[in-house]
């Protein structure tokens, strides 16, 4: 692979976003992008930027372009499990996003640009699982934000402005070296990570991935519940294993 390259990544076409678009449970319109081996961007789905939800989650994007602006009509916006680590200022210009999900990236603290504080209507925000030594104290100005998470970051601070929030209902700091949790016994983990594989608590799950999850598990415990059907192997009850009869006739056999 050329130095400097990524992954190409799988190309997606218009006609397969067009197809990728779902109407969600609350009416609006999502493309869901989601798990499909995109390392770029595709610019062939400016042409669906009307949506009010784009899924682009579970990829391998490495940078989001200033165009993502052009996505106007935006209030839920997933990019968790990629490789981003930096956002364009360009996400402050989508004022309707009250959802942004980032978990589960490289993001550092420089690259948290200072117009992600214009998301005025944003109510939960999700930094967790990521490469964050400070939080920005501007962070203090979404006023509207409900919940936050900032787990698993390298965190020693939370900002006053932060945990001061009128509205904050949720801020998850766990697993972060933060000194006011110094004292806590808390049990050790001996479970290793590797490079793209993380076991996270259901409480840090994000909504859309807790769905799916309650919805396999369901689906498992019916499977576990099932009564099993009459067996379909046939029966011969009148037949006499060999075995069974071995002891009375063993020179017969031993003859035959």
């Amino acid at each position: 692979m050329p130095k400097g390259k990524g992954p190409q990544g799988k190309r997606i076409t218009l006609k397969v976003a067009k197809n990728s678009v779902r109407v969600a449970f609350n009416g609006r319109r999502r493309l869901d992008l989601s798990k499909m081996g995109i390392a770029t961007f595709p610019k062939c789905i400016l042409d669906l930027a009307d949506v009010e939800e784009l899924d682009l989650s579970r990829n391998m994007l490495r940078k989001i372009p200033n165009i993502i602006e052009k996505f106007q009509n935006l209030m839920w916006l997933d990019l968790h499990s990629n490789q981003l680590d930096e956002l364009p200022a360009a996400i402050g210009t989508l004022k309707n996003l009250t959802y942004l999900n980032l978990c589960n990236n490289k993001l550092t603290t420089q690259g948290l640009p200072e117009e992600l504080t214009l998301l005025k209507n944003l109510h939960i925000l999700n930094l967790g699982l990521n490469c964050l030594e400070t939080i920005p104290t501007t962070l203090g100005t979404l006023r509207e934000l409900i919940e936050l998470g900032l787990f698993d970051n390298s965190l020693t601070l939370i900002p006053k402005s932060v945990k001061k929030l009128p509205k904050l209902e949720r801020l998850n700091v766990k697993r972060n070296p933060l000194p006011e949790f110094a004292e806590e016994d808390e049990p050790i983990d001996t479970i290793k990570r590797i490079e793209s594989l993380y076991l996270v608590e259901k409480n840090d799950l994000c909504s859309s991935c807790l769905e799916m999850c309650q919805g396999e598990r369901d689906e498992l415990h019916k499977l576990e519940n099932m009564t099993p059907g009459p067996s379909n192997k046939p029966s011969f009850p009148s037949l006499t294993t060999p075995n069974s009869t071995a002891m009375d006739n063993q020179e017969e056999w031993r003859i035959k």
